[in-house]
Parts: C-alpha cells; structure tokens; sequence
C-alpha cells in the first residue's frame, strides 16, 4: 500500500485541533523519536487513515471516520508538543 506524508492529515483533523497538527512533534513510543507529524507515514484506506512513524514504521495514531462521529487514537505516542504563539 502506497503511503504519503504527515501533511495529509491537515485537512482530516483540522475540525478537531484549532491548529496545523502536522507542526506539532510527537514522541514514538517504538523507537523513541520526536518528529514533527508532518514527517510520519500515512495511510489512507475505506477503513480509515493510520499514520506511522517514519523512522521505524510504528503506529502512532489512527483515524476512522463516519457520518456523525469520529474516532481518533494516538496510541502510539507518549508526547505530543505544540508550539505556541
């Protein structure tokens, strides 16, 4: 399955976050890296989107989307920072 980066998932969570979560860096809970999301690999599929760490391939976080609701899980990090201001 073909992957793009973490800038793809400006759009599918910016109805949750009030700012461009691809800025933010999170902390892989496989390998230990902090990277700005926009640098994960991500996965989108009818069954929803997960996105991985693009150091050592770990899932950080998946989406699965329906009509009403949403389903958002960052299972696969231990931090994740936002710069403000």
């Amino acid at each position: 399955m073909q992957h793009v980066d973490g800038n793809a998932l400006a759009g599918p969570l910016a109805e949750f976050f009030t700012f461009d979560i691809t800025t933010a860096t999170g902390r892989c809970n496989g390998c230990g890296t902090v990277a700005e999301l926009a640098r994960a690999m991500v996965y989108q599929s009818g069954a929803g989107t997960v996105v991985r760490c693009g150091s050592c391939d770990h899932v950080l976080a998946t989406l699965v989307e329906a009509d009403d609701r949403a389903w958002i899980g960052f299972s696969g990090m231990s931090a994740i920072e936002v710069q403000r201001g």
